[in-house]
């Protein structure tokens, strides 16, 4: 099993130490979509997956899911965290493991989720339906010093429910002079590029694992459209994820990264438990 760049104390020794200003932020990946950034001193944690839920769950079935990477960090060490989010249901993007703990050490953490999920997401976690912040897409909400809009996403289908709400979602996150775009789990869909691009996003994070009828689970992009789409929407620099988790849904990054150099589009692949700070920029690849 591969071992994280950082992890446990190594890695909260990380998030302490980083260099904060207004000028810059730091962010870690965490694993599959897991990431999380820190905007003077305060911090959001992105579709965190930090358990074993989902091995457990698909042990004994024709689906089993064989961890490849292991635990970044406990999520009952993460006692500083200001905001969570999902960008859908899924267990490795809405994990009850994962964040029961959080809410336990963070009791004024917010928790960003679609609207469409709200009350499932309420079952599953056992509390009120009206602890969330309910996004959709085409309006900014904001949690703590972050700001959040959602955009719609494919994954497989582009679902809407009865009253319009999406509830597969990405976000786009503001703090500061800084825009991140985390698509969640999407593929590519008509309008996705005109949606994206007005914001002039600094960073893109997109999954690109593929779509692979035979794994039986929704699909994402693969490398060579995550690279196309952060090139047409003017991403600054684009961070893969979705691979390196489970075994029978990974892929290596090598299409990302050789589809990203031959349309000079910045990017940077990390580890699990590495940090990427905005004071790199410029100097991407």
């Amino acid at each position: 099993m591969k071992r994280p760049l950082l992890q446990n104390e190594a890695f909260l020794k990380d998030v302490r130490e980083a260099p904060q200003d207004r000028r810059q932020f730091n962010l870690w990946w965490l694993g599959q979509s897991g990431f999380l950034i820190q905007s003077q001193k305060h911090h959001a944690l992105i579709d965190p997956y930090l358990s074993d839920s989902l091995t457990t769950k698909y042990a004994s079935t024709e689906k089993p899911h064989v961890r490849m990477t292991e635990r970044v960090v406990e999520p009952d060490q993460l006692d500083f965290i200001d905001v969570v989010t999902s960008s859908h249901n899924h267990t490795d993007h809405f994990d009850p493991e994962t964040l029961t703990p959080l809410m336990e050490k963070n009791p004024r953490m917010q928790i960003v989720i679609p609207e469409a999920n709200r009350v499932v997401a309420a079952e599953r976690l056992k509390v009120n339906a009206g602890v969330f912040i309910g996004m959709n897409s085409g309006k900014m909400k904001s949690a703590g010093t972050f700001r959040f809009q959602g955009v719609p996403a494919a994954h497989n289908e582009f679902n809407k429910n009865p009253w319009g709400e999406h509830p597969y979602l990405g976000y786009i996150i503001e703090m500061g002079m800084f825009r991140i775009y985390h698509a969640g789990d999407t593929l590519l869909w008509d309008g996705l590029v005109d949606y994206v691009r007005p914001f002039k996003v600094d960073v893109a994070i997109l999954p690109i694992n593929g779509n692979r009828p035979e794994r039986r689970v929704a699909g994402n992009l693969n490398g060579a459209e995550a690279a196309r789409l952060a090139k047409e929407i003017g991403a600054r620099i684009v961070i893969p994820c979705h691979f390196d988790m489970f075994e029978f849904n990974t892929v290596e990054p090598d299409e990302f990264t050789a589809a990203c150099e031959a349309l000079e589009q910045p990017f940077k692949v990390l580890r699990n438990g590495e940090r990427w700070s905005s004071s790199e920029l410029d100097g991407a690849g």
